[in-house]
């Protein structure tokens, strides 16, 4: 039982490493106790965007009006909503299953894996060695410590997918991008929402753009509840109370909780390994390395974001370290991320505020709105904008876009962000018309308004005229 690299954990990050190792001819074994393709295509990515489209597909019916087509109230079949969900995972559930990673020549054990010592695993009673190893766990929804919540029926991303029942009043606990998204998704099928936020909703995210996506949210009739303290949850008749700090009782028939996720830790034997790790995940440097320099952590279980395109990033580093030797540094600073709330919110690199802590007085800030972009107007599709932060020498640091399609158009600003690319690569390019990706160019050639004016390039004009 001895494998060149043995990965714990068959999500996004551990298939991935698998995959590319099996492919370069390592032996490889991978071991799954739960579900092939982890979090991401089984409670995540993948059923929570198929429930997105289909809520997207109610609120094009009550909406329409807009646009001179008679408005209607959708018939939603919340049975078939989730038996459109489920078709989804079912269709892309070939390319993670085992019967895949076994044609690629990988070993797969569905069991859980735990360590014996600093280099041997035990998975169904039998041990493995490697000479490398990789800790793929991901994570799973941390459950906060409110009184009376054990006693109680709750939803988490695990579990909401296999309800068929529309919820009458569906209270999320957690204004984070999943708690949003899944509000949405849910009111546009005819649920009454509330949320609840200890804090800001959607605080990773800049406030001048997070203040468009919740006055969208709040006039679809969601409740959202910001700074909010709970004291205690109690069972009711009609299904949860929810009792807070100030007294007040709300009541619901559903209760989903979106308060953060937590890393799967606790079964490794991490200690018997001399793998160090905190409670926000494995302890890791800039190269992924545990402290256990044959050990690498990948994805959501690494302790920092946790997105599924991080943990395929994660996999391509490894797999360069691990097999060709080759220097690896883990950058942050290059990973979007999107809310596929409607309009949706992406971001790269900076925000305003976190540039202004770096670089002080050398940041330029740039907008665009999308009320100004001719594709937007004729899809109605008007409320957004795009900001972009530039640094020293007119380098592009950060952007964060709200708006329609805002996670396809933040792709072409990750690159330049990765590549330190200046604001004038945007002035000068030629995009097609009409196309919402012009907002960016209409941003960047406001970088160099009121150049016209500047008395020097007057002069230089006066000059050139002379010679003719």
């Amino acid at each position: 039982m001895k494998f060149d690299i043995a990965v714990i954990g068959g999500g996004s990050a551990g298939l991935s490493v698998a995959a590319a190792a099996a492919q370069f001819g390592e032996k490889v074994v991978l071991f799954e106790k739960g579900e092939m393709g982890g979090d991401c295509l089984n409670y995540g990515c993948v059923p929570s965007k198929s429930l997105i489209a289909a809520s997207k597909a109610a609120h094009a019916q009550r909406s329409s009006a807009h646009y001179g087509v008679a408005a209607v109230e959708p018939k939603v079949d919340f049975t078939k909503v989730m038996d459109y969900v489920q078709s989804v995972i079912d269709k892309i559930a070939p390319h993670d299953s085992q019967e895949r990673f076994e044609k690629l020549g990988v070993t797969v054990v569905r069991a859980s894996a735990r360590f014996l010592n600093a280099a041997e695993l035990e998975a169904g009673n039998k041990t493995y060695t490697a000479r490398k190893f990789v800790i793929a766990t991901g994570s799973r929804a941390g459950i906060p410590p409110i009184p009376g919540l054990k006693d109680v029926s709750y939803f988490t991303n695990e579990t909401i997918f296999k309800n068929k029942v529309l919820p009458k009043h569906l209270v999320v606990i957690g204004g984070g991008p999943i708690g949003m998204e899944m509000a949405q998704a849910h009111r546009r099928l005819g649920s009454e929402v509330t949320v609840l936020e200890a804090f800001q909703p959607l605080a990773k995210d800049d406030p001048e753009l997070t203040s468009i996506v919740l006055v969208a949210l709040k006039a679809e009739g969601i409740d959202i509840r910001a700074q909010v303290e709970i004291a205690e949850i109690k069972k009711s008749k009609v299904g949860v109370d929810i009792v807070l700090k100030d007294g007040s009782v709300l009541s619901g028939s559903h209760l989903l909780l979106a308060a953060g996720r937590v890393p799967n830790i606790e079964n490794l034997n991490l200690e018997a390994a001399g793998i160090e790790y905190t409670k926000r995940g494995v302890s890791v440097d800039q190269g992924l390395r545990t402290t256990n320099k044959n050990v690498y952590a990948a994805g959501d279980v690494a302790g920092g974001l946790q997105f599924t395109h991080v943990a395929g990033y994660h996999a391509g580093l490894i797999i360069r370290n691990a097999l060709f030797k080759l220097p690896i540094k883990n950058r942050t600073d290059i990973i979007p991320w999107v809310t596929y709330t409607d309009p949706e919110l992406a971001h790269v690199g900076l925000t305003e505020v976190d540039a202004r802590k770096t670089f002080g007085e050398n940041v330029k800030v740039l907008r665009w709105n999308f009320s100004e972009n001719d594709r937007a107007q004729a899809e109605g599709k008007t409320k957004g904008m795009i900001k972009v932060i530039l640094g020293r020498k007119s380098r592009i640091i950060g952007v964060s876009i709200v708006g329609s399609q805002a996670g396809e158009l933040i792709a072409p600003w990750v690159l330049a962000v990765s590549q330190g690319l200046k604001i004038s690569a945007f002035a000068n390019v030629v995009l097609p018309y009409p196309t919402l990706s012009e907002i960016g160019k209409r941003a960047a050639i406001t970088n160099y308004a009121g150049i016209a004016q500047k008395p020097l390039l007057r002069r230089v004009l006066g000059f050139l005229k002379l010679l003719g």
